[in-house]
């Protein structure tokens, strides 16, 4: 049988998602978790892997599995051998077709970023911060110029293996409550280190040390360095893929509505 979990996490403890020889990431405590629940081996996807300090409010894994357990003893039982930072929110038995990284018909992040002349306390690590005001219309003018389909090599990290640079921004949600600002992508893939080479590009817009069409200079020069430096991964937050309708699986959890 094939099941689907959604796992939700803070990112400040570990070494992003991908399991790694060290065993402090994210996929290397699920699937432990899920081996002393079960009895036995599992091995799991995710639908996006995540960086060291990054956060995940619905990450979405599947696995293959013999054991027979209902959805809620998964969820229970496997959270019993996490650490309090990471937890199973939901699980759901799915067709054997399904795939959590190949089914996902897009992608969410979300960056939650302080503006303040102080630097965070209880926020830190879970939060970006800036502490030079920020020009609402100018970073909205500039997030008009990523949407759409473009080469996004300009904000690719040096490592990363995706096989193309092309993808599609579909959405910029930019929102402000307070003293914080939330910054919402959702595009149909991401490259690694791709939402924070952009957060440092709109930050160094909305700070009036570019202007809103420099980052379409940025974007045709399909150069990193055209870029901004990459902005810390402090603030960012993995909100989960979007599959079709017909998987049936919940599209948030009880995690997702805790950013401002």
């Amino acid at each position: 049988m094939r099941w689907a979990l959604g796992i939700s996490y803070l990112g400040q403890a570990y070494d992003g998602w991908q399991s790694q020889p060290s065993g402090r990431t994210i996929q290397d405590h699920l699937e432990s978790a899920l081996a002393q629940f079960a009895a036995q081996p599992v091995s799991t996807v995710c639908a996006g892997r995540t960086d060291a300090g990054v956060h995940g409010l619905m990450q979405v894994v599947h696995f293959d599995t013999e054991v027979t357990r209902e959805p809620f003893s998964w969820v229970r039982g496997t959270n019993s051998f996490l650490p309090p930072d990471i937890a199973v929110q939901w699980a759901q038995a799915v067709p054997d077709e399904f795939h959590s990284r190949a089914s996902a018909l897009a992608r969410r992040y979300a960056y939650v970023l302080l503006e303040s002349p102080v630097r965070p306390s209880i926020e830190s690590g879970r939060a970006g911060w800036v502490f030079r005001p920020l020009d609402e219309a100018a970073l909205r003018e500039a997030a008009t110029r990523l949407l759409g389909e473009h080469d996004f090599t300009s904000f690719r990290a040096s490592a990363c293996q995706a096989k193309s640079p092309v993808k599609t921004m579909r959405r910029i949600d930019i929102t402000r409550h307070g003293p914080y600002w939330r910054f919402e992508f959702e595009a149909n893939a991401f490259l690694h280190h791709m939402i924070r080479n952009i957060m440092g590009c709109l930050l160094a817009v909305g700070q009036g040390q570019r202007t809103p069409e420099w980052i379409a200079e940025v974007l045709a020069a399909r150069d990193r360095d055209a870029a901004a430096p990459t902005f810390p991964p402090d603030g960012l937050y993995f909100l989960g893929p979007i599959y079709e309708p017909r998987w049936g699986l919940p599209d948030r959890t009880a995690a997702y509505d805790w950013l401002p």
